[in-house]
């Protein structure tokens, strides 16, 4: 029987997108009074591997990535999906959306997103919310797996959580 032992705590990151960098700043600024201090943001990122929210956002979306400088216990992670949905309601207009939060997490072994919605490859975390194993981190770098977003398993966004894993181990040091 393996001794039963607490994990490591994790970085929060979020994946934001919008239909401009407007909306971007006035999320980042939230979360930041929700999350704490924001130490890695992405360039801007076209949002331009799938059409599937056109109807919902309108053409031309752009994203964001951050990670936040505290770390998390990894079962917060369902709260804080739960938490991000409440401010995409709350920045909607007429029932639509003005801008997409996907929170998550990196490790040292892996990088997880939280979804509301359930499919073979997610795990139920509670409160209505699953989680993927959306990379995971194979010699020296993070890696997409069969079922990995486009946008996620280009080298761009490879790069990127291979970045924040970086800022993730040197908090880890300390």
């Amino acid at each position: 029987m393996g001794k039963i032992r607490e994990p490591l705590p994790v970085k929060l990151i979020v994946s934001a997108f919008a239909g401009g960098e407007k909306f971007l700043a006035e999320a980042k600024a939230r979360l930041v009074t929700e999350f704490g201090p924001i130490d890695y943001e992405s360039v801007l990122l076209p949002f331009d591997h799938t059409a599937y929210y056109t109807p919902e956002f309108g053409p031309g979306l752009v994203r964001r990535i951050w990670a936040f400088e505290p770390l998390i216990a990894q079962e917060a992670l369902a709260a804080i999906k739960r938490r991000t949905n409440d401010l995409e309601m709350e920045w909607a207009v007429e029932g639509r959306r003005r801008i997409n939060l996907d929170p998550g997490f990196v490790s040292y072994s892996k990088m997880v997103l939280a979804t509301t919605k359930n499919h073979a490859h997610r795990i139920y975390i509670g409160q209505g919310i699953y989680a993927e194993v959306t990379l995971h981190f194979r010699d020296g770098s993070f890696r997409a797996w069969p079922w990995t977003y486009p946008d996620y398993a280009s080298p761009t966004y490879l790069e990127i959580f291979n970045q924040i894993r970086a800022l993730y181990a040197a908090q880890m040091k300390k």
